[in-house]
């Protein structure tokens, strides 16, 4: 499994439309996506502060698109990148974080 960090408003929007974006995809060209491991620091460093989030559980045999682990430098560890939309059925489960 791997998990990314969104807001319940971007989910809902998700569910109504059958996929999941993020602006990442945009500027980026990929979904930051964390092992169970490093969610706690991404919420730590990200999303200090911010409500209404959610962990989305992600089946990585799911997903439509490829995901590759690429290295973040300012922290030196590999994180899963989706490079495209998330398909929704591909999340299977929703965890509140606050």
């Amino acid at each position: 499994m791997i998990y990314h960090i969104t807001t319940k408003q971007e989910w809902r929007k998700a569910i109504a439309e059958g996929f999941y974006t993020a602006a990442s995809l945009d500027t980026e060209g990929f979904i930051h996506c964390s092992e169970e491991q490093q969610v706690k620091g991404v919420l730590e460093r990200y999303y200090k502060g911010v409500n209404g989030l959610l962990k989305l559980v992600i089946d990585e045999t799911k997903v439509t698109h490829k995901i590759i682990y690429e290295t973040a430098p300012s922290v030196h560890q590999n994180f899963p990148h989706i490079y495209g939309v998330l398909n929704v059925d591909a999340v299977v489960d929703i965890v509140e974080i606050n």
